[in-house]
């Protein structure tokens, strides 16, 4: 984050004057990102923030960002949700740098220029998506909280703002933490470590992980007549298998291929159109669930565990 602090402040650190009209009777041009936001009564809190974090130099600086502005009634849910008032979260210029630049992409995206479902890497460092969902435009931040943007396109001098209703956090949770804190991955975890794969699993990655939720295994293990016990008892075994599951690279559902997917375990799997995998013993699972996000990937859920060849 303070790499990315740094990179920030190198681009001007000097606030521009209100921009000027282009002469005549016609329209003032539009502000910079900080005079637009001190502009709406809405972003009142949004500018205190900037200030309090020493950002307001940096966005009215001469380069060019998209800044998803979360209103005053964002920020009120987001105090509720934490626990904190007004006054700590200002306080606390740290953690208010890293979740104010994780709102901030360090180029100009406009709404038609958004690429629905995929990673934008925000200046924080941590990812977000954008989804459609219907006419409105949906974001999931790194923890998996869903945030729309009510206005967008409110165009800046250096940039432009998409107005939000709920502030964005970057991920706190690694893959094994975001499987964790899922009860439907209770076995898939207890394999992990019976596996020794969890410092694997949590290293930065990214990686993507295709996770068989608790029934998955109980039909594994009835079809394999064995008991859970037994599984994990054979860590070679039980290694291979898991393995087969994770995919360098954070595939996010938009970035899923059609055809051989080729897994950490050394051996390929095959998705077809409709999302479901063969594995290498003709066996089909579907992905249930897509794009958990977590600090160091993602993970798809699926209602079957996939099997390489023995």
């Amino acid at each position: 984050m303070f790499r990315w602090l740094k990179y920030l402040a190198a681009v001007g650190v000097v606030a521009f004057v209100a921009a000027c009209g282009g002469g005549g009777d016609g329209p003032a041009a539009a502000g910079t990102i900080t005079q637009q936001a001190q502009a709406d009564s809405r972003l009142s809190i949004l500018v205190e923030a900037l200030t309090a974090a020493d950002l307001v130099p940096v966005l009215s600086s001469s380069s060019s960002f998209t800044v998803f502005a979360p209103t005053n009634d964002a920020f009120a849910k987001l105090l509720s949700e934490l626990g904190v008032t007004k006054e700590q979260l200002l306080a606390d210029k740290t953690l208010l740098a890293s979740v104010l630049t994780y709102h901030v992409l360090p180029n100009k995206v406009a709404k038609s220029e958004i690429p629905a479902g995929k990673a934008l890497t925000t200046v924080q460092g941590g990812i977000l998506k954008i989804d459609a969902a219907g006419s409105a435009l949906v974001i999931t931040d790194g923890r998996n909280r869903k945030s729309q943007i009510t206005q967008a396109d409110v165009p800046a001098s250096n940039g432009v703002i998409h107005v939000i209703d709920t502030v964005l956090l970057p991920a706190n949770k690694n893959i094994v933490q975001t499987a964790q804190a899922a009860p439907d991955f209770s076995i898939l975890v207890e394999a992990v470590v019976a596996a020794d794969l969890v410092n694997a699993l949590s290293a930065p990655g990214p990686l993507t992980v295709f996770a068989p939720t608790n029934s998955a295994f109980a039909d594994l293990l009835a079809e394999l007549g064995l008991t859970k016990e037994q599984l994990f008892a054979n860590r070679a075994l039980l290694t291979q298998v898991l393995t087969y599951h994770v995919v360098n690279g954070r595939l996010l559902k938009a970035d899923v291929p059609v055809g051989p997917v080729t897994t950490v375990q050394g051996q390929t799997f095959t998705v077809d159109s409709s999302l479901a995998i063969t594995d290498q013993l003709s066996r089909r699972a579907a992905i249930v669930a897509t794009d958990v996000l977590a600090s160091n990937g993602v993970i798809h859920v699926i209602d079957k565990v996939i099997l390489p060849r023995p």
